[in-house]
């Protein structure tokens, strides 16, 4: 799975704010007082949109070309980068227990340190992983 998206957004002037959609994404879509602001809060919309669609084995959908975007009159397109890995980091960091074997004298020298086994466990997988 790709860990970084650029939607194209299309933003509308409704009210006093800011109606935006992802049309590439069926219900993905918010609003904003300001441009800055919707642009924040379709970021957290698509971020659950792409959260549900993983969590039901749906396909992600490719990102549109912003040219190819139909618009209507008073419409314009702006750009929406998605971290799927740095929004995992931020929503869904609930741990999960794993049963792990090592050596016996790791163990023991572990314990007398006072080593907490989970950290060094995760420290290593992000260090394995490149996650900073």
């Amino acid at each position: 799975m790709e860990t970084k998206y650029c939607y194209p957004a299309v933003l509308q002037k409704d009210g006093n704010g800011y109606a935006v959609w992802i049309s590439d994404i069926d219900g993905c879509n918010s609003f904003g007082e300001t441009v800055a602001e919707a642009l924040t809060n379709i970021n957290e919309a698509l971020g659950l949109c792409i959260e549900v669609m993983t969590e039901k084995n749906r396909d992600i959908p490719e990102p549109s070309n912003p040219e190819d975007v139909p618009l209507e009159n008073g419409q314009f397109i702006a750009l929406v980068e998605f971290n799927w890995l740095e929004y995992q980091k931020k929503y869904c960091s609930k741990a999960v227990k794993k049963t792990l074997t090592i050596p016996m004298y790791l163990n023991e020298l572990a314990e007398k340190e006072h080593i907490n086994f989970s950290s060094v466990l995760r420290e290593a997988l992000e260090s394995r992983l490149h996650i900073g």
